[in-house]
């Protein structure tokens, strides 16, 4: 009789996996900045640079290799980099600001931050605006 439940546990607790999986996606490496910067974003909200920690999502660090961008520049971009304001998005996780500027090696940038808890900063990606890098990132 319980032979028959078996597949739809199976199919409920897959189910579960992958709901949590796509639920903690954001990746767990972290930095130590000391800069403390505020601008505003919008006319009606403001994005707050000042951040504890910046932590680089598992795309991000692998776009970051392929496109050969290195943390300095991403930190380059956070303390200088102009908010898009066309390219903002908002989803049930929170905002996406996107920054752009130009590194200190030339290279038209765009990085894609999301704020988090307690002065925190997610690295969602970066992009090489003048450059299509190939990449095999997941």
């Amino acid at each position: 009789m319980i032979k028959k439940y078996i597949p739809y546990i199976l199919l409920l607790l897959a189910a579960g996996l992958l709901y949590y999986t796509k639920t903690h996606q954001r990746g767990k490496t972290s930095i130590q900045t000391e800069d403390t910067i505020t601008v505003p974003a919008e006319p009606s909200s403001s994005f707050n640079r000042n951040t504890n920690k910046l932590i680089y999502s598992k795309h991000a660090l692998c776009r970051m290799e392929c496109r050969h961008i290195d943390e300095s520049e991403v930190k380059e971009i956070l303390a200088n980099g102009e908010v898009n304001y066309d390219k903002i998005e908002k989803d049930d996780r929170g905002r996406t600001y996107p920054l752009e500027g130009v590194t200190h090696d030339k290279q038209k940038v765009r990085v894609v931050f999301a704020p988090k808890r307690d002065s925190e900063l997610v690295v969602v990606t970066v992009i090489d605006l003048d450059r299509d890098w190939h990449c095999d990132c997941k």
